[in-house]
């Protein structure tokens, strides 16, 4: 995989946005400036971990461009930085969901600190901390590491071999989706499911069954518990990806 890198979003090149872009690749990180259009965000979109919008005074991008940019983020679960002046940047605010934005900065700006800021979000953008986390529950270990080996590089992803250690697991941290084997011993499918939505705040966590079989009654019966989906196993890579980003979305 290439390195990934970071891109500046804004109206036009100026010293000032030459000289940031600069600071950043003294710190070892590829960093572009490029006007925002779509074309130039699809082209270049690629190995991208950030976005840098960059707001002159009063020059706001149009609302195509962002509403571009807020599907690509979160599609792809990268972050944005933006830079402007104080009565610019709250209209932007309002325009992108605050899960996507890291950070806020007001001009003007101290670059070395940007470059610092810059520096941060990518250390943790390798270490995995703004990916979405998967939790797979499965008594089967060959499947468990499977399932990790598709998933890992998009995905922070979490196995463990039975839905009490599910419970422990989502206890320490909350996934954002559980991958969920029907037919376990103990404590199958449905019983974890229901240990799942008993807890008021856990509800909302989308839930895709895994089961090995694919007769109707058998399916009918995972149906009934209204998942957000189910995948027959062994499951496909892009057909399991897929399940995900739609559950998710």
């Amino acid at each position: 995989m290439s390195e990934q890198r970071v891109i500046m979003l804004g109206e036009k090149q100026t010293f000032m946005k030459i000289a940031l872009v600069d600071k950043i690749k003294e710190s070892k990180i590829d960093c572009d400036f490029m006007p925002w259009t779509i074309d130039n965000i699809n082209e270049n979109w690629d190995n991208t971990a950030l976005i840098i919008l960059y707001i002159d005074e009063g020059v706001r991008p149009p609302e195509d461009i962002l509403h571009f940019l807020v599907d690509k983020m979160d599609e792809t679960g990268n972050k944005m930085i933006i830079i402007g002046e104080r009565g610019d940047v709250p209209i932007i605010l309002n325009q992108i969901p605050s899960k996507l934005v890291f950070k806020t900065c007001y001009r003007p700006i101290n670059n070395d600190g940007f470059a610092d800021t810059v520096s941060d979000y990518m250390q943790k953008f390798k270490l995995g901390e703004f990916k979405k986390r998967i939790l797979v529950v499965d008594d089967n270990a060959p499947t468990l590491r499977s399932i990790k080996a598709m998933l890992e590089d998009k995905y922070d992803v979490q196995i463990v071999p039975s839905g009490t250690k599910a419970m422990t697991s989502i206890g320490k941290k909350r996934p954002d989706l559980i991958l969920l084997d029907y037919e376990m011993p103990v404590c199958d499918g449905r019983q974890t499911l229901e240990m799942i939505r008993s807890e008021a705040d856990l509800t909302t966590i989308p839930v895709i069954f895994l089961t090995g079989v694919s007769d109707r009654a058998h399916i009918e019966a995972v149906l009934s518990l209204h998942p957000a989906g189910y995948m027959l196993k062994p499951p496909v890579k892009e057909k399991l990806e897929e399940a995900i980003e739609k559950a998710l979305h």
